[in-house]
């Protein structure tokens, strides 16, 4: 068959675009927003769902590993600032599972997700925290590369979405810098905490810049999210900006970044870092992690001693709406 052949064939077999279909594709073209109200293809409401949810779940686990620390900072004020980041990050999940709700699936469905193991999270909330310094790494690294991620995310193409990430890279804004003084402060510290410090680097290094997700060549979702602007960089440009943001920053702070093939590359205009270990990302997204188990359990208990709560909140809602529906009828 021929090329004109074929190219016919597919003409018959295409039907043409519907005006809902054409109104999508020059809301992406235009860099407008997409609203839930608007005509969206399956495909792309099933990747927001699975996006959104999944951020909203990494939010929701990403309160463990600080709030283990709540009672063991060293200071009443170190306690009320984590304590403040571990709420905010509460909000998060809470601004985020709002935006995937007005895309047609129900909290409880996604949590079910969570709670069953079906969902995925961030593979970095797997990790354990076994030192005060992991505070300040967390801070630095992890909610350091969360903005470099979600700061774009501002621009996604789903309204609902966008907005949410305003407010969240605000906040995130903070958690980074108070990351970044906890390290700073240890690393004018004694020579223990100093050491404590880059100890805690070390680790956590790596693990954040797995964040971004795999190499381009190895991410199935990344492309078509980029099609329809939900993302607006892909992983590995995301990972180098980090890794340029990384480097003064390290310097300023006296650590050293455990990586020796990190250098300037004067041609490329970008730092030069080692190939990072995707075996050890894939184990700890497949469950084998440090913490996999501990995190799901710690959450489903959670969700079962809420129970009452959830009951009584229903309860409370139905003796409102009758209340009011009696109101009503004597009105009438």
């Amino acid at each position: 068959m021929t090329e004109a052949e074929l190219s016919r064939q597919r003409d018959v077999e295409q039907p043409a675009p519907t005006p809902e279909q054409l109104e999508f594709e020059r809301l992406i073209e235009t860099d407008s927003r997409v609203e839930p109200t608007d005509w969206m293809p399956e495909a792309y409401r099933k990747t927001l769902i699975r996006q959104i949810s999944q951020h909203a779940h990494s939010e929701i686990i990403g309160m463990q590993p600080e709030g283990n620390w709540i009672t063991r900072a060293p200071s009443l004020k170190r306690k009320a600032i984590l304590m403040a980041k571990v709420q905010d990050e509460a909000g998060h999940g809470l601004y985020l599972y709002s935006a995937a709700q007005t895309l047609g699936i129900s909290r409880d469905a996604m949590y079910d997700q969570l709670l069953s193991g079906t969902a995925k999270y961030s593979s970095i909330f797997n990790y354990t925290t076994p030192t005060w310094a992991d505070m300040g790494s967390i801070g630095w690294l992890v909610d350091g590369a969360a903005i470099c991620n979600q700061v774009p995310l501002c621009r996604c193409s789903y309204g609902p979405y966008g907005r949410a990430m305003v407010r969240i890279c605000k906040e995130e804004s903070f958690h980074q810098r108070q990351g970044f003084e906890i390290l700073l402060t240890l690393m004018r510290g004694t020579p223990e905490q100093q050491r404590m410090a880059q100890e805690s680097v070390n680790r956590w290094y790596a693990p954040a810049l797995m964040m971004f997700g795999p190499p381009d060549g190895e991410s199935p979702n990344s492309q078509r999210s980029m099609a329809w602007k939900i993302k607006r960089f892909s992983n590995d440009e995301l990972r180098q900006r980090f890794v340029d943001m990384l480097v003064p920053q390290a310097e300023v702070l006296g650590v050293t970044l455990p990586d020796p093939d990190i250098r300037w590359n004067e041609e490329r205009g970008h730092y030069d870092f080692g190939v990072l270990d995707w075996d050890e990302f894939y184990e700890v997204l497949a469950g084998r992690g440090q913490a996999n188990t501990v995190r799901l359990a710690n959450r489903r208990a959670a969700h079962d001693d809420g129970a009452w709560v959830r009951e009584a909140a229903r309860a409370y809602a139905a003796r409102e709406d009758a209340d009011r529906s009696t109101l009503l009828e004597r009105i009438a």
